[in-house]
């Protein structure tokens, strides 16, 4: 095709077929399609190096990136089949070796890397992802001193995930039966490649998950440990997953990975980091035998702190016995004034009865017939003189006979029906309601008068007032004869 094929020096509205031009216009996804056969052709494997950019991971499980360097940029995309296998999980600014193939995207005329394999750039990549890991999980608290659980003194069980064939398993037993027999449950863990991470966090979470009192008892203490090597080695412990393990788990754990220059985050995360796993054995127990003696040297002190009260009181006895006097000396002075008061109550008794001997003799002397005599005479006329007489006698009955009439007739004036012998009358309301005014009369409208010989019924209502009826002739009544009188008692 000539350059006279494209001159638009005679332009036209419709595209027209020119004389000996052979090639039809292509569409847009023809186009794409033959660009994406050559550049998978001609880069079918490549190996790029570059940072990491714009490291995102879809839903869908694919990981989505971009590798640069100084001056150039190219999207990456690893899909989810390739995704599991990658060895460290992917940071923006770690440097790798992106192994794969070159393919265009149609939907935005790009190219693109399919990763089918992540590898870091180098141990300063390693290294440089390491700090990131660190800093991010810090920042989380994951690693900070208030989060460590101290560790028991003397734990029955120990738990230890570690490989099961090698040195690590052996030298931890054997330092542990030397220092304090104890119960130890290992739990055979792969602690280097793939699927080293997978396996140590399901064995931390896994001792945890027991229970107390099951078939199987729940350690009072974990170990995680590993013999020494290269940080790749040891790139399993600084996984997130383990980390993140061994930080959350509730029994306290000691983490002895590598020699005493290694160091890994499940050193930060784990309650106690021991330099090599015989330090671990040996921090984790102590050495029965120095117990032992502890104990002995303990109770020698206890003997000693319980003898010595006595042996002070034996002591201070045998001082204060020295400084007491004999029992003799003390009781020569009481029993001297016992003999001087036995001698004064003996002569106070003779001369006692001596005394009274004196004193009989002298009421003997005044004691005559002619005295007794007289006062036989004496008691006579005062039992004469008290005699008693009818009139004092009788003085006293009419007091007492004025004080019953009074009370008798103050007896009769309260009476409560000695009034209708007067002609009263008494009002009730059926039986013995007593009605004290004329609005109760009219509102209880049937009643009952009483008077001295019986009652009468008789209905309440208002009447017009009668004339007064004529007085009647005074009967003469008869007072009432008086009560005899007390006779005479004489």
């Amino acid at each position: 095709m000539s350059a006279s094929q494209f001159d638009d020096s005679d332009p036209s509205l419709l595209a027209e077929s020119r004389p000996g031009d052979n090639s039809e216009p292509l569409s847009v996804t023809d186009l794409s399609r033959s660009l994406k056969r050559v550049v998978e052709d001609r880069f079918g494997f490549v190996r790029l190096r570059g940072e990491l950019s714009g490291v995102k991971r879809a839903a869908s499980g694919h990981l989505y990136c971009s590798i640069k360097d100084e001056k150039s940029v190219i999207d990456g995309v690893m899909w989810k089949s390739a995704a599991p296998r990658l060895a460290f999980r992917p940071e923006d600014g770690v440097e790798v070796i992106a192994s794969g193939k070159i393919t265009t995207y149609a939907g935005r005329s790009k190219y693109q890397i399919v990763i089918e394999r992540m590898e870091l750039a180098g141990e300063g990549a390693l290294l440089a992802l390491l700090e990131k890991t660190k800093a991010r999980l810090e920042a989380e608290g994951l690693f900070t001193p208030e989060r460590k659980k101290p560790l028991p003194f003397l734990p029955r069980t120990i738990g230890v995930v570690t490989s099961p064939t090698g040195a690590v398993i052996r030298d931890i037993l054997h330092r542990l039966s030397d220092r304090f027999p104890s119960h130890v449950i290992v739990w055979p863990v792969v602690v280097q490649g793939e699927t080293a991470k997978g396996q140590v966090s399901a064995a931390v979470r896994g001792f945890n998950a027991l229970e107390h009192a099951g078939a199987v008892p729940r350690p009072d203490l974990l170990i995680v440990a590993r013999g020494g090597g290269s940080i790749e080695d040891l790139w399993a412990f600084n996984e997130e997953e383990v980390v993140r393990a061994i930080a959350e788990s509730e029994i306290p754990v000691i983490s002895a990975v590598g020699h005493e220059t290694d160091t890994t985050l499940a050193d930060f995360a784990a309650d106690h980091r021991a330099p090599t796993p015989t330090a671990a054995a040996e921090r984790a127990v102590p050495v029965r035998a120095e117990l032992a003696s502890a104990i002995a040297d303990l109770g020698a002190r206890q003997m000693r702190c319980a003898s010595r009260p006595v042996t002070l009181g034996r002591e201070r006895l045998e001082a204060c016995s020295q400084r007491l006097p004999r029992p003799e000396a003390l009781l020569q002075a009481s029993a001297q004034a016992l003999d001087e008061a036995t001698e004064r109550h003996r002569r106070a008794l003779v001369d006692r009865v001596g005394i009274g001997r004196a004193a009989l003799d002298q009421a003997a002397a005044r004691l005559t017939p002619a005295t007794l005599e007289w006062r036989v005479n004496q008691a006579k006329e005062r039992l004469a003189n008290a005699r008693l007489t009818p009139a004092s006698l009788t003085a006293r009955l009419e007091r007492a006979t004025e004080r019953l009439g009074a009370r008798v007739t103050q007896l009769r004036s309260l009476d409560p029906d000695a009034p209708l012998k007067r002609g009263y009358a008494m009002v009730f309301e059926g039986a013995d309601a007593l009605v004290r005014s004329a609005a109760e009369a009219r509102a209880a409208g049937a009643l009952s008068l009483k008077f001295a010989d019986g009652r009468v019924a008789a209905t309440a209502g208002d009447a017009p007032p009668a004339a007064p009826p004529a007085p009647r002739p005074k009967s003469k009544r008869k007072s009432p004869p008086p009560p005899p009188g007390q006779g005479d008692l004489f």
